[in-house]
């Protein structure tokens, strides 16, 4: 459905995407992943035909995104960051004058769109009026109204509150069940809810690409404890961790004033609280929280695009 071949875009002496390649299948819900200023943004606006690449090679089914850019925009509903929306207008108003950009029939999917991004009961009011939430669905209504077969998000779920965000989410999801998504963000939790397919990129590169449930079980041979005690000094809590059965490398970690946390990185499925919660008792240190866990996606996504750096 989508192809992208050896992408680059440079403003300047800066490459804000450095030669991806990377193609997403029809029907697929795929999260484009990375910290702020990684690409994302620039690469979903040259899928979109809003921006020119540098260099490579952009196609969407059976169109190049340089020779037929307004084809591609026929069957493509894009939903960038800061929705694009004119405040002063009703939201019937605003929908129907996008329809008659489109050259649409009258109507023609209004009503069922309104009804599937949940905005029929704000149709009468103005745009400005509503909740960023309403203005998000309006925004998605937007990108929806000519039943494109591919749709783009950007940070669709950006400032929303966690009402909201599951709201969009569940939108996203029923979408995806007849069209190809894509949808960018660096919120970890938004790639596990909705996405069946992420692709991490950092620095303009992409560093990862795969079925997050693969994903999760390719760097899964790796368990984390979390542990904050207070007593001891960085440097020897650290020493003594390091000697533990098991232990692969400590790392200081972030914890509450008075207390030296450390995140131990264990070699497969190992057990190794109880060693631990014994230290603490021989030294007489206070154990104030010891946390153990899978090696999740924000795991992964930190190994990734910090480079192992805490």
């Amino acid at each position: 459905m989508i192809s992208v071949s050896n992408l680059t875009k440079k403003y300047g002496d800066f490459t804000a995407v450095n030669n991806i390649s990377f193609t997403v299948r029809k029907g697929e819900i795929t999260g484009l992943l990375g910290p702020n200023g990684a690409g994302k943004t620039t690469t979903m606006r040259i899928l979109t035909g809003y921006l020119a690449p540098t260099s490579g090679i952009v196609s969407v089914g059976d169109y190049r995104i340089d020779e037929q850019p307004l084809e591609i925009k026929k069957i493509i509903g894009y939903l960038p960051e800061s929705v694009p929306i004119y405040g002063d207008l009703i939201v019937y108003d605003y929908l129907m004058f996008v329809h008659e950009l489109r050259d649409l029939p009258p109507n023609g999917r209004l009503k069922e769109t309104a009804e599937l991004c949940g905005i029929a009961e704000v149709m009468q009011k103005k745009v400005g009026e509503l909740s960023k939430g309403y203005r998000q669905r309006v925004g998605l209504a937007h990108a929806l109204i000519h039943d494109p077969e591919i749709l783009i998000l950007d940070e669709p779920t950006s400032g929303l509150d966690p009402n909201q965000i599951v709201e969009i989410r569940n939108i996203i999801k029923e979408i995806g069940k007849k069209k190809t998504v894509i949808l960018s963000t660096h919120i970890l939790p938004e790639v596990e809810a909705t996405c069946e397919r992420v692709i991490i990129i950092n620095k303009g590169e992409i560093v990862q690409d795969g079925m997050v449930g693969q994903l999760k079980t390719s760097f899964g041979n790796e368990t984390v404890v979390r542990v904050s005690v207070k007593g001891p000094g960085d440097e020897e809590f650290s020493k003594l961790l390091s000697g533990l059965s098991g232990v692969r490398e400590v790392r200081s970690s972030e914890g509450a004033v008075g207390l030296v946390s450390m995140e131990l990185r264990l070699s497969g499925d190992v057990e190794i609280r109880p060693e631990i919660f014994r230290l603490c008792v021989e030294k007489g240190w206070i154990l104030y929280e010891m946390k153990r866990e899978s090696f999740a996606l924000e795991n992964i996504f930190r190994e990734l695009t910090l480079g192992g750096e805490q």
